[in-house]
């Protein structure tokens, strides 16, 4: 193929996908006042949930297979580029102080590296071949899930490295905001939020990447739930890290518990400020070293610890 007629060909693709879909009836929406076009956007929005609601089913298979690999100790690992590398980064970064993951257990990749959170990285985006080198740099194993993330569902990054994880045995998820996408047909479980053309043309940070955020959330939120990293809608794996954290944790221990000021700050006190432990403390009316063998037997079920403490 020429250099002259790759473009073309790339211009003859953008074509075809819903996210890059010109809109006519937005044609002169710079003439418009700023309520109305915040109007429109707002109303654009309200569209995404919906469109992600058609794909819960995909959505909750994909978390049940993510679970019960990272159970057996495996790590979660988004790979995407620009925007969607972004928000992959972005949810790996919240799991340890959310979750107490340990490190690397959540892990974004981002083409490009670092650097690309805050600028842009020429043709980073267009190596499957970097990928590939970035998850061998992770020393990939069929423990882990690779998410590639794009919303085209055509980059060549997210594509690489899904189909470089699935040489390793890794499970594979695809999500993209296109229908019949090449990533989500190179993973094991594909995942296409399609919410149609976006306010400006081709600016797949908008509704793409809101549905990509609501999926993530959900992707990571529910493993953890399924992990038992949560009683009830409790984090109880807080880590307690800054002066708000630690107010938290003392309110979960509350909410949790239902005892007084002195008997929860006695209990994390017990337990060095971990919420599980000074939770079974105070349930299960034990010490602080019993609480910990309890939850290392349970792998860190709080329902489960209780349970053994009951029994």
């Amino acid at each position: 193929m020429t250099s002259a007629s790759r473009p073309r060909d790339l211009l003859t693709e953008l074509e075809t996908l819903t996210t890059e879909a010109f809109r006519p009836e937005l044609a002169e929406i710079d003439r418009l006042p700023t309520l109305e076009i915040a109007r429109l956007m707002n109303g654009e929005d309200t569209t995404v949930p919906a469109a992600v609601t058609r794909r819960l089913p995909e959505i909750a298979a994909a978390i049940d297979a993510v679970a019960e690999r990272m159970a057996r100790g495996g790590r979660l690992i988004y790979a995407g580029a620009g925007t969607a590398g972004r928000l992959g980064v972005l949810d790996a970064s919240e799991c340890p102080p959310t979750f107490n993951t340990r490190p690397g257990q959540v892990v974004g990749l981002i083409a490009g590296g670092p650097d690309a959170m805050v600028t842009s990285v020429e043709g980073a985006e267009d190596s499957g071949d970097l990928a590939g080198a970035d998850l061998d740099a992770l020393g990939l194993t069929a423990h882990d899930t690779v998410v590639g993330v794009s919303a085209s569902g055509r980059t060549p990054y997210a594509i690489g490295a899904v189909a470089h994880a699935r040489t390793r045995g890794a499970l594979t998820i695809g999500l993209a905001c296109n229908a019949d996408s090449a990533l989500a047909a190179a993973a094991d479980h594909g995942i296409e939020i399609v919410v149609g053309p976006e306010l400006l043309t081709g600016s797949t940070r908008l509704k793409a990447g809101t549905a990509q955020k609501l999926v993530l959330n959900m992707i990571s939120t529910i493993t953890m739930i399924r992990l038992g990293k949560t009683y009830g809608n409790l984090m109880v794996d807080v880590r307690a890290s800054n002066e708000k954290l630690r107010a938290r944790s003392h309110r979960i221990v509350a909410l949790a518990t239902g005892a007084d000021d002195q008997e929860i700050e006695e209990a994390l006190a017990a337990t060095g400020g971990e919420v599980k432990h000074a939770i079974l403390t105070i349930l299960a009316g034990v010490d602080g070293p019993t609480a910990a063998r309890l939850l290392e037997e349970s792998d860190g079920r709080l329902r489960a610890a209780l349970a053994s403490a009951a029994g």
